[in-house]
C-alpha cells in the first residue's frame, strides 16, 4: 500500500517528510477539460496535479478527442492506459487496462513522460520530490463494485455475470444460479479436494505470499518479529491485533503466567495414560479435559452468547496459553515417570517451560540457560501462526458449531498430530538418520527421483519459494550448536539441501527447504526426543488457534461449516431381505484375527 501523497512522489505538505497515512484525507477533483486532475489534502488545502498524457499526433487523428491518461486510485496506485474524449469521464475497456509490472516499453516511456509532467507541476517544491513511480512495487488495482467475471454455460447457452469481490474472490453461492437442463439441478458447485483454492474466511491475523516467501503476523514480517520481539509479545499481537506498550506487556505476561499450573483432575487423568503414550495424546487429552472443568465458559452449558463477554473470553485465552506449557511438561514426563516441577512465574514463558521440565534434575536452584531459552522463544515465534492450515481450519470448523474453546483447541492439536502436518520435522530427522553420511546423499536423491525414497522437509502447499522460517532456523541452528555442540547430522542436512537446490529436478518442482527441515535438528540439539517435536510445535501454535477462534466469534459472516459433496453412489436401490441376499453380491469385511490374549481367554470357555 502506498499512501496517497506518495502516489505522485510528493512530500506531504502537512507532515513534512512523513507521508500521509489516511487515504480519507485526500480527494480527487476534476477541474478542467485539459485532463489535469488534482489531489487536495484537506488538512493543508494544498493541491497536487495529475496529468493526463496524450500526444499531438493522437489528438490530430481523433479530432482532439483522444488522450492517454494515468489514474491514481485511492486504494493504492493503479495505472490505466486508455482513451477518453475531452469533457467526458474516462471509460476504459478491459483490454486497455495494464498492470504496471507487466508493461511493454511504450507504456514505460509514457510513465516517464508522466513523471516529468509531475515534476514540472509541483508549485516550486521540486526539491522535496521522491521518485514518482516505482514500476516494480506498484500495487494492483482493487476490484471495484462493477468488476465481474462472465461465464457461458455450453449446456444451455446461458450467460452469467458473477461479481468479483475485494480480495479477488467470488462468492461460491453465486455459482448456484448456473443450472443445467435438469429441473432438479441444485446449481454449480466447485470440486476442491483439500481446499486448494477455497477461502472460507476473511482474516486479519497473518499474511502469506507463497511465491515470494513472505510471512507476516498482523502485517509485521516474521523476520522482524524473530529478531526484535518475544513470544509473549507476539501472542499479544495475535490476540489483540497490535503490539503492547511496556505496561500492557507486563500485565499480559503476569496474567498468562498465573495460569501455568494444571488442575489436579487433569493431572490424575494424564497419569492414567500408559507411560509409553505419544506426548501428543497427552496434549489432546489434557486440553479437552480443561473444557470440563470450566462450565461457566462452555456455550453448551452457559449459553451460546457466553463468549460475548470480552473479559470471560480473554480469560480463556490466557488460561489456554498458560496451560499449554504445563500440559507439554506433563507430556514430557509421562514417559520418565517423574512429576513436572511447579512453575516459576518470575521466569519468561520459554524459561518457565524449560524449568518445569528440568528443575528436578538440576536442583531447586536451577535456572535455564538464557541463550537456550531465547532460542526456544524464537522457535515459538516462528511456529505461532500460519494462516488457514489443516489444524487451524479444524479449530475454526469446530468453533463454528459453538463448541467450547478447549474442545476447539483439542481438535486442532489432534489435527497437528498427523505426520503430514505437525509431525513432519520428526520425519525429517529420521530421514537424515537413515541417510547417515555425506557419501549417501547422491544415492538417496536418486532414490527420491525414482520414487523409492521420500524426501521430507522440502516443498510446501503454500510456499513456492524458500520458506522464510527455514532461513531463520538455519541461522538459529548454528547458534544452538555453538552452545550445546554440533549435531553430526547437520553436515548431512547441509549437503542434502545443497545437492537438492542444485538439481533441476527439485528446483523445477519448487521443492525448497521448509520450516521442518532444520527445526528437528535444533530440537534434537536441545535434547528433546523426536516424539516430542510435535508438542514443541503445538505449544506456540495454540496462540494462532486462539486468535482465529476469537476472530471467528466476531466475524458477522461466520456460519456453521457444512461443506457440500459430490455424491456418486447409487441413486436408488431396493431393500433385499436377508434370506434372499446373494453372498457374492454382499460386501465382505476383512478378517480380524483375535490376539493371543483373546485366544487364551477363549480357551477358558471351551475347557471341560
Amino acid at each position: 500500500f502506498l499512501p496517497p501523497c506518495a502516489w505522485s512522489g510528493i512530500e506531504c505538505p502537512t507532515r513534512g517528510h512523513e507521508p500521509c497515512l489516511e487515504p480519507k484525507l485526500w480527494k480527487s477533483e476534476k477541474v478542467s477539460q485539459t485532463w489535469t486532475s488534482h489531489r487536495t489534502c484537506e488538512e493543508s488545502g494544498r493541491k497536487r496535479r495529475i496529468v493526463w498524457i496524450g500526444s499531438e499526433e493522437e489528438s490530430r487523428r481523433s479530432g482532439g478527442r483522444s488522450s492517454r491518461h494515468v489514474h491514481f486510485d485511492e486504494g493504492g496506485v493503479r495505472v490505466e492506459i486508455g482513451r477518453a474524449g475531452v469533457g467526458d469521464k474516462p471509460k476504459l475497456a478491459e483490454d486497455t487496462r495494464w498492470r504496471v509490472g507487466a508493461m511493454d516499453e511504450s507504456i514505460r516511456k509514457r510513465l516517464e513522460v508522466l513523471h516529468d509532467h509531475l515534476r514540472a507541476s509541483c508549485d516550486g517544491d521540486n526539491g522535496n520530490l521522491h521518485q514518482c513511480v516505482d514500476v516494480q512495487a506498484v500495487p494492483t488495482r482493487a476490484p471495484s463494485e462493477t468488476d465481474t467475471i462472465r461465464l457461458e454455460d455450453t449446456r444451455t447457452g446461458k450467460k452469467y455475470s458473477i461479481p468479483i469481490l475485494k480480495g479477488n474472490v467470488i462468492r461460491a453461492v453465486d455459482l448456484k444460479q448456473v443450472k443445467g437442463h435438469d429441473k432438479e439441478d441444485a446449481g454449480l458447485k466447485t470440486y476442491d479436494p483439500g481446499y486448494v483454492n477455497t477461502a472460507p474466511v476473511r482474516s486479519t491475523i497473518s499474511f502469506i505470499d507463497g511465491d515470494k516467501g513472505i510471512l507476516r503476523y498482523r502485517g509485521i514480517p516474521i523476520e522482524v518479529l524473530a529478531e526484535k520481539s518475544t513470544f509473549m509479545e507476539v501472542t499479544y499481537l495475535l490476540a489483540f491485533g497490535g503490539l503492547p506498550t511496556i505496561g500492557e506487556l507486563a500485565q499480559w505476561e503476569a496474567t498468562v503466567m498465573r495460569h501455568t499450573s494444571l488442575p489436579l483432575p487433569v493431572t490424575n487423568a494424564i497419569n492414567q495414560l500408559p507411560m509409553d503414550v505419544h506426548p501428543m495424546v497427552v496434549m489432546v487429552t489434557g486440553m479437552a479435559m480443561l473444557g470440563g472443568l470450566h462450565p461457566e465458559a462452555n456455550p453448551a452449558i452457559a449459553g451460546q452468547g457466553v463468549y460475548k463477554d470480552r473479559v470471560l473470553r480473554t480469560k480463556q485465552v490466557v488460561r489456554a496459553l498458560g496451560k499449554a506449557t504445563a500440559l507439554a511438561a506433563a507430556a514430557y514426563h509421562r514417559s520418565t515417570g517423574r512429576t513436572p516441577a511447579p512453575p516459576r512465574r518470575n521466569l519468561s514463558y520459554a524459561e518457565n517451560f524449560l524449568y518445569m521440565i528440568d528443575a528436578h534434575s538440576g536442583g531447586w536452584d536451577y535456572r535455564p540457560d538464557k541463550r537456550i531459552a531465547q532460542a526456544l522463544d524464537v522457535m515459538m515465534i516462528l511456529h505461532a501462526e500460519h494462516e488457514m492450515n489443516c489444524s487451524t481450519a479444524a479449530a475454526r470448523h469446530i468453533a463454528s458449531g459453538g463448541a467450547d474453546v478447549y474442545t476447539c483447541l483439542s481438535a486442532a492439536i489432534g489435527a497437528l498430530y498427523g505426520p503430514l502436518h505437525g509431525g513432519a520435522n520428526e520425519a525429517v530427522l529420521r530421514m537424515l538418520e537413515r541417510i547417515g553420511s555425506l557419501d549417501q546423499v547422491p544415492a538417496f536423491l536418486e532414490g527420491v527421483k525414482s520414487r523409492k525414497e521420500k524426501l521430507f522437509g522440502f516443498g510446501h502447499r503454500v510456499y513456492k519459494n524458500f520458506d522464510p522460517r527455514a532461513k531463520i532456523i538455519r541461522g538459529l541452528a548454528d547458534e544452538v550448536f555453538s552452545i550445546v555442540g554440533k549435531d553430526p547430522l547437520i553436515d548431512v542436512a547441509v549437503a542434502l539441501e545443497s545437492a537438492a537446490l542444485s538439481d533441476d529436478y527439485f528446483v523445477s518442482r519448487k521443492l525448497y527447504p521448509n520450516v521442518d527441515f532444520y527445526s528437528g535438528l535444533v530440537y534434537r540439539a536441545l535434547g528433546f526426543p523426536p516424539q516430542f517435536f510435535t508438542v514443541l510445535f503445538a505449544v506456540p501454535r495454540v496462540a494462532g488457534y486462539l486468535a482465529h477462534w476469537s476472530e471467528s466469534l466476531d466475524d458477522p459472516d461466520t456460519r456453521i461449516i457444512r461443506p457440500q459433496q459430490v455424491y456418486e453412489g447409487p441413486m436408488l436401490q431396493p431393500y433385499v431381505s436377508i434370506q434372499q441376499r446373494d453372498k457374492a453380491d454382499a460386501p465382505s469385511m476383512p478378517a480380524i484375527e483375535p490376539s493371543n490374549a483373546s485366544r487364551r481367554l477363549l480357551t477358558g470357555f471351551s475347557a471341560p
